[in-house]
């Protein structure tokens, strides 16, 4: 009763309170100033509707007046609706100045259309509070708040178009508390941490993303030592050690220095920090070992030193000794050994990091006793041994489990029912199969699955797609997991099984997918049955991929129904007919893949009305007709591939216009006229590829998993012939450059211009009718790696500069010569004196040779014709020779004969 009665008495005070508050007389003067004010504001919310001469200002929406005197003393007026839909819009207007009771001015998330802080805001000495955080303000921050000798609270923070040039002014701000500059330009002025230093009230400092190159203090100390609680300075510039002076702090509480470029070791002195709640010093370059003396800050509930170069093992007596501490992410480091079974005994525990690094052994059984834990990742290590039931045992709390990568292996029962109800299921690369697992249909609140590469072998369970359907994203891909797909309804926002064993016809989809990929599978079936498929609202699909299955048929004209498509992706089917011209409908499309079908026909003109369009994928098909010029029109084009096609014609100028392509491959078609000398004017090609620089990126999809800064999404791969082989590209492409027009009917020469593609990688030119001499700049292109000019009519010299190039690139070009080329220049190019002296040399022999022939011939012949007695004698003499051999030869042949008998006598006695 007594309970009821106090209860009664403390709301009758408060309604008494806010009759009081509505009753007191405004100040006219400031009502006034509040209505001038008001007028300089648009408030497309009426949140100010309650502002009018009717009523008494201290009852107005944000405003709160004194009790006693009436005078106003607060205005609240931040953006309550983070969506926009509240926000006042306009200018500040100096009839704030009248009111000069004010103590507290709330402007935060508000629109003032980037003009600048009125300088007029350091005139009004009695606030205490200022908040214009996010309030679209620019330019320079005006000095004169160094006048506002009362504030305490001063939040600045939030509008990126301002910038600071001289930070003198903070200093006088003695009685500062909090200061909140994030997003405000301060690298103007080094000496930034000096001026700040001097405020020995300072409590709160907040400055991310400030552009901060220098966190060493000039004056070797800071003023703050014991006051100081909250210092965050992520997102800047710090490139050097962490300094001394950090670790007087004793009085800290919260320490962010996370997303800098820091150098060197984590130091041993910050133990001195022993009030730390939160330190976070990931994204940085720190090197080392975690030290020891980390594990004395007892009080540390948060510990991110996630993305760095820390190394050795994971400390284990330290951290176990931090009883409070329920985060820790210490992943993407190169962190080895085991995990420690310490662990285990951090009760507080909700969330272990720990993926990314170099760590081995088996999963501590203790880590099943964390019954706090809310979030585990492990993956990416050398992991090993079997997890079952027992690491899991107390994890009732457990909401994201992450392990891939590892040579972990699941044992769990058949029947296990887990202690836990996930939210998200992240595991890929380890050992789950050959089983689907049975306990994911005791999992109701899931919202992403992920079993990719995992083992699993054999039929989808019948339970699967009715308990699949209302999981937002699905990814399966990389098992032998079979099922027939012809009465399923896909619901999930992402479903990717790629290369398993599924077969039947195509799905059913939701309007609510966005994402569905199915590519290598064994799913056939007429695609219009597909694309026709009646839906009760409009798709949201954005990503189709059916590549590398068995669907046959036309497109048809259903393609207008799916005007959400980005990606569109069917190659390698029995896809057959021509391109219809509803793909022109797909206003939003941006990759388009037909390759390896047996499309016919040209490329329809309607292509042209998408105009986002940053790669086509026609080749190995049946095309026909000229490459349009239009094409030069579709300014994002990055990849045009229509290789092993029927097109003819010239190759288009206008196809010089595409400034970010970096694929070009036209090669085998029945392409001719000249190579368009213009192709120096595509940037992208002539330009070193960098990752930093990446337009390729806007091809790519990925959507947030519910992990702690993770995705899963869709990449755009290519299978592209280099250097005669086919292989395919999916993370390099954008760092590929290629351009191939082998296999044409290309005529003229070589232009010098495409000397001029200096990130050019790979130059196919081969099999055409090119002639004249090649183009001296080719051979120091820089990233030249794949050069093809055989098989043309090219001539003249072969530079020496050209040598780093195999002689096969060459071949088949019977006038080209030059150095390590079968033909040498010499035999057909050496001096021509030497040779005229040579033949002539040769002549003079052979006439001089046939002149003895015969007179000798004749004067022995003639000599014995005309005397007779000289001729009778020359013949006796011959006679006489000839019978003297034969008496001689006769003689040594007895002679052989008979020593041949004797000998062979004398071996058979024996």
């Amino acid at each position: 009763m007594r309970n009821s009665e106090l209860i009664m008495m403390v709301l009758l005070l408060a309604i008494l309170s806010l009759c009081k508050t509505n009753s007191l007389a405004c100040n006219e003067r400031e009502k006034h100033a509040l209505l001038r004010f008001k007028q300089s504001l648009t408030d497309p919310a009426n949140r100010l509707s309650s502002w009018s001469l009717t009523e008494g200002c201290c009852g107005w929406a944000g405003v709160r007046c004194d009790n006693v005197s009436g005078r106003v003393f607060e205005l609240h007026l931040g953006n309550p609706d983070d969506s926009g839909k509240s926000t006042l819009v306009g200018k500040l207007s100096p009839a704030l100045l009248e009111l000069e009771h004010l103590k507290f001015l709330n402007l935060s998330l508000n629109d003032f259309r980037g003009t600048p802080i009125p300088s007029f805001l350091g005139s009004m000495s009695s606030l205490t509070y200022l908040n214009l955080w996010g309030a679209s303000f620019s330019g320079l921050v005006p000095h004169q708040l160094g006048n506002l000798s009362s504030i305490r609270q001063l939040y600045l923070g939030g509008n990126s178009g301002l910038y600071v040039d001289n930070f003198s002014w903070i200093s006088l701000l003695s009685s500062l508390e909090s200061l909140d500059l994030g997003w405000i330009d301060l690298h103007r002025d080094i000496h930034w941490l000096d001026y700040v230093s001097q405020l020995s009230s300072l409590s709160e400092l907040y400055l991310p993303h400030c552009q901060l190159n220098n966190m060493i203090s000039s004056l070797g100390y800071v003023n703050f030592t014991h006051s100081l609680t909250v210092l965050s300075l992520p997102s800047n510039n710090f490139s050097h050690n962490m300094p001394n002076w950090l670790f007087n702090l004793s009085s800290l509480l919260v320490l962010d220095l996370s997303d800098n470029s820091l150098v060197g070791q984590i130091p041993s002195t910050i133990s001195n920090l022993h009030n730390l709640i939160y330190l976070n010093l990931s994204v940085n370059r720190l090197i080392g070992r975690i030290p020891e003396s980390l594990g004395q800050l007892k009080h540390l509930e948060i510990l991110s030193i996630f993305s760095n170069f820390l190394c050795g093992p994971i400390i284990p007596d330290q951290l176990g000794n931090l009883s409070f501490l329920s985060y820790l992410d210490l992943h993407g480091n190169k962190l080895n050994g085991p995990i420690p079974s310490q662990l285990g005994n951090l009760s507080s525990l909700s969330y272990l990091y720990l993926y990314d690094n170099e760590l081995n052994g088996t999963l501590p059984r203790n880590l099943g006793l964390l019954s706090n834990l809310v979030a585990l990742r492990i993956g990416n290590n050398s992991i090993e041994g079997t997890i079952s039931e027992v690491n899991f045992a107390k994890l009732s709390k457990l909401k994201s489990l992450g392990i891939y990568l590892t040579s972990v292996i699941f044992n769990v029962s058949h029947n296990w029912i887990p202690p836990f109800q996930l939210q998200h299921i992240f595991l890929m690369g380890c050992k789950l199969g050959p089983k689907f697992p049975a306990w994911l249909q005791t999992q109701r609140f899931l919202q992403t699955l992920t079993l990719h590469d995992v083992g699993i072998v054999g039929t989808v369970p019948k339970w699967f797609w009715m308990w699949a359907s209302n999981i937002q994203t699905i990814y399966l891909g990389y098992n032998q997991i079979s099922g027939n797909l012809s009465q399923v309804l896909i619901n999930s926002t992402i479903f990717d099984a790629d290369s398993n064993r599924l077969v039947g016809q195509l799905p059913h989809l939701s309007p609510n997918v966005v994402l569905f990929s199915i590519a290598n599978n064994s799913l056939s079936g007429q695609i219009s049955s597909f694309l026709c498929q009646k839906l009760n609202e409009r798709s949201k699909l954005r990503i189709l991929d059916l590549s590398n299955n068995a669907l046959s048929g036309e497109l048809g004209h259903c393609l207008m129904r799916w005007q959400s498509l980005t990606h569109l992706n069917l190659g390698s089917n029995n896809l057959s007919g021509e391109i219809p011209e509803s793909i022109g409908s797909l206003f939003s499309l941006k990759a388009f893949h037909l390759h390896n079908n047996s499309f016919s026909g040209g490329i329809p003109l309607s292509l042209n009305n998408c105009t986002f369009l940053g790669l086509i994928d026609f080749a190995e098909n049946k095309m026909t007709g000229n490459i349009p010029s239009w094409i030069g029109e579709s300014t994002h084009l990055m990849v045009i591939r229509l290789r092993s096609n029927e097109f003819f014609g010239d190759i288009p100028q206008q196809i010089c216009r595409l400034s970010s392509l970096i694929i070009l491959d036209l090669a085998n078609n029945r392409l001719s006229g000249s190579i368009p000398r213009c192709l120096n004017n595509i940037s992208a090609m002539a330009t070193i590829p960098s990752a930093i620089d990446d337009k390729f990126s806007t091809l790519n999809f990925s959507i947030y998993l519910g992990f702690q800064r993770s995705s899963l999404g869709y990449r755009e791969d290519l299978i592209l012939v280099v250097k005669g082989r086919k292989s395919t590209y999916s993370s390099i492409l954008p760092l590929v450059r290629i351009v191939d027009l082998s296999c044409n009917n290309l005529s003229g020469g070589i232009p010098i211009e495409i000397s001029s593609l200096f990130g050019l990688q790979s130059l196919n030119l081969s099999r055409n009718h090119l002639m004249g001499r090649i183009p001296e700049n080719i051979g120091v292109m820089k990233y030249l790696e794949s050069l093809d000019l055989s098989n043309n009519h090219l001539s003249e010299f072969l530079q020496a500069h050209m040598k780093s190039f195999n002689p096969l690139d060459f071949i088949g070009n019977l006038e080209l010569c030059g150095a390590r080329l079968l033909k040498n220049c010499t035999e057909n190019e050496g001096p021509q004196g030497d040779e005229n002296v040579e033949g002539s040399e040769r002549s003079w022999f052979y006439i001089g040779a046939a002149t003895g022939f015969i007179v000798g011939f004749w004067g022995v012949c003639g000599a014995l014709l005309c005397k007779r007695a000289w001729g009778r004698a020359y013949f006796k003499f011959l006679n006489n020779i000839k019978d003297r051999v034969y008496v001689v030869t006769a003689l040594k042949w007895s002679w052989v004969c008979y020593h041949f008998r004797r000998n062979h006598m004398i071996i058979w006695d024996v």
